[in-house]
């Protein structure tokens, strides 16, 4: 397993288990790593992944970037800020363990935004958390 997979799985996981985050995306949480045809609204889906080296000589680190999609038939903005809200009370500047020899040093939000889609249907938001993860 990478670390890469190791911190989506944990951070997934960590979201699909808070209240607040289940509040806004339904309960069972609709999260997914890709979002199946026909996923009820509002839901999360997983987007693109950036890693890079972050160590010193003595330490093995990776800082790696999530983008997390949220999707929403509501065509204002205020369904979306709930979501990115839930999720960044979880996330930001959480500590939570990783399987498979990770040790997870960091986690914060780096990004966020909320638009709407180009045929104004709904509303998108953008989150990225950003992980510095230690190789051990």
């Amino acid at each position: 397993m990478s670390a890469e997979a190791a911190f989506q799985d944990a951070l997934l996981a960590r979201l699909a288990a808070d209240a607040d985050v289940k509040a806004a995306l339904g309960d069972p949480a609709r999260i997914f790593d890709a979002a199946p045809e026909g996923a009820a609204f509002p839901y999360l889906s997983v987007g693109r992944g950036v890693s890079e080296p972050a160590g010193a000589s003595d330490t093995q680190l990776i800082a790696h970037r999530l983008t997390l999609h949220l999707w929403t038939r509501d065509t204002g903005r205020r369904e979306s800020k709930e979501m990115l809200g839930a999720i960044r009370a979880d996330v930001d500047d959480a500590s939570f363990a990783l399987t498979g020899g990770f040790t997870l040093i960091s986690c914060r939000i780096v990004y966020a935004d909320v638009f709407r889609t180009a045929d104004s249907r709904m509303a998108h938001g953008v989150l990225r958390v950003q992980a510095v993860i230690e190789i051990v």
